[in-house]
């Protein structure tokens, strides 16, 4: 539990330390709704092949995702798009068919809770998922360069620069300087009706729909979806199971 006492040294490691909460309860609509499914050995690294053609549009490539996230938390990886053939095939360009900007956080790598390969996905990745002109520079070239047509904002249970915000808020602690600048920017979305850990977790959730809807907003990229040639959703990670879903 977060109490008005954390000491500044603990809301300071809280970025790097965030640890796995206990279950939450999961909102929104699943992206993968499959139930799990009794464990197989994974794929061979690198030898799956890709089942289905390259996604075109959001609605398919939400649909590839789920099944991506199905196969990673029911431990039926392919590995795809990793043989020999595709690292030559990728030297000439690239045309990913997502992109998503997640958190740094080195437990929710997209590759692989997507169970996607090289030159599948284009991904961003800023502690709490926090915007600033790199990150919309980089989320806007992929779309706009790339034509991805889907934008995922990838948030997780139990994320330290969350975590390091509310403490922060909660002690009048200072954070070293660049923490600092992430705090702050996530500080407006901390949902301060909810004490301790619940008020971690709905300002996770709170934090993406808040960067999605600045997404969304970004002029190039409102001008896309309203042509029908761009989704941006959010979503979320729970580590305690391995799903993915919607966070609306």
């Amino acid at each position: 539990m977060i109490t008005e006492n954390t000491s500044p040294t603990t809301a300071r490691r809280a970025l790097l330390r965030g640890g796995v909460a206990g279950a939450v309860a999961l909102g929104g609509a699943a992206l993968g709704a499959a139930p799990a499914s009794a464990a197989t050995p994974a794929s061979p690294l690198g030898t799956g092949p890709r089942t289905t053609p390259r996604p075109g549009t959001a609605e398919e490539a939400l649909r590839e995702l789920a099944a991506g996230n199905r196969r990673w938390r029911t431990f039926h990886e392919r590995h795809p798009d990793e043989t020999p053939s595709v690292r030559a095939a990728l030297t000439a360009g690239q045309q990913p068919f997502a992109l998503v900007l997640g958190c740094i956080d080195s437990r929710v790598p997209p590759e692989l809770v997507f169970d996607q390969g090289l030159g599948d996905l284009m991904t961003v990745r800023s502690a709490g998922e926090v915007l600033d002109e790199a990150v919309l520079g980089s989320v806007a070239y992929g779309v706009l360069e790339l034509d991805i047509p889907l934008v995922v904002v990838l948030g997780h249970q139990s994320c330290g620069a969350v975590k390091a915000a509310v403490q922060a808020d909660l002690t009048g602690a200072r954070l070293p300087d660049h923490i600092q600048y992430l705090a702050d920017r996530i500080n407006p979305y901390i949902d301060r009706a909810k004490e301790g850990d619940a008020r971690v977790d709905s300002t996770i959730d709170a934090n993406i729909r808040a960067v999605r809807s600045r997404l969304a907003a970004e002029p190039d990229l409102a001008a896309k979806i309203s042509a029908g040639e761009l989704a941006v959703v959010g979503a979320r990670y729970e580590l305690t199971t391995q799903l993915v879903h919607r966070v609306t």
